[in-house]
């Protein structure tokens, strides 16, 4: 991003991003609990930011991990009651409401949703001596929220670290745990890039 700060803080619209990312979650219906997951550096940062930006949406501040896995399973260990989690990434600003509920509802009825858009573009697999083409209608880009029932991300949690636990529906699936894809959006992309701060400014355009 070349930046000196982590890109969760870095300005959209005047604010930090991850203040966007809150602000979505609080509009849902489900009126869900939030537990933000920081590395312990940067939580008095935070909180001088949220001073700062009059930001007084009620959040719990978790201490974050060596590896994502590790900060998920921080989180987890927050949340006490049974419950429907929604796990995202605070780089992830533009995701709607509607995009939200529907996560929260679909893991209320069968355990888990995962967000998801089929891919617009031909895919290749490198084979380490060549490329393949891939059936791009059979290809889903994954997103966040990944969300569960607090039954299943606890007891997913509790195995080992593996390099292949790249998201929660892998630690999920490494249970045998079905994966429910849903229907994500094209706006809910990961910030990544210095050019994305420009293109979600697009986005929040009125």
């Amino acid at each position: 991003m070349l930046s000196e700060v982590p890109k969760q803080f870095m300005l959209l619209r005047g604010r930090p991003v991850l203040m966007h990312t809150i602000e979505a979650f609080d509009k849902s219906d489900y009126n869900p609990e939030i537990i933000v997951v920081l590395n312990v550096d940067f939580h008095q940062y935070w909180e001088n930011l949220c001073l700062l930006h009059n930001f007084s949406i009620p959040h719990k501040l978790v201490k974050g991990g060596t590896q994502r896995f590790d900060s998920v399973k921080n989180g987890i260990k927050a949340i006490k009651t049974k419950a429907i989690v929604a796990i995202h990434d605070a780089v992830r600003p533009l995701l709607s409401k509607q995009l939200i509920d529907r996560t929260f509802e679909e893991a209320e009825r069968s355990g888990n949703a995962v967000a998801a858009i089929k891919s617009r573009d031909s895919v290749r697999q490198n084979t380490g001596t060549h490329t393949i083409p891939l059936d791009r209608e059979e290809i889903y880009l994954i997103q966040t929220p990944q969300t569960f029932s607090s039954e299943i991300l606890k007891k997913a949690y509790t195995q080992e670290y593996r390099n292949e636990f790249t998201d929660d529906a892998s630690v999920a699936e490494k249970l045998g745990i079905k994966i429910n894809l849903i229907d994500g959006e094209t706006r809910n992309f990961k910030i990544t890039f210095p050019e994305d701060i420009r293109l979600a400014e697009i986005y929040l355009d009125p």
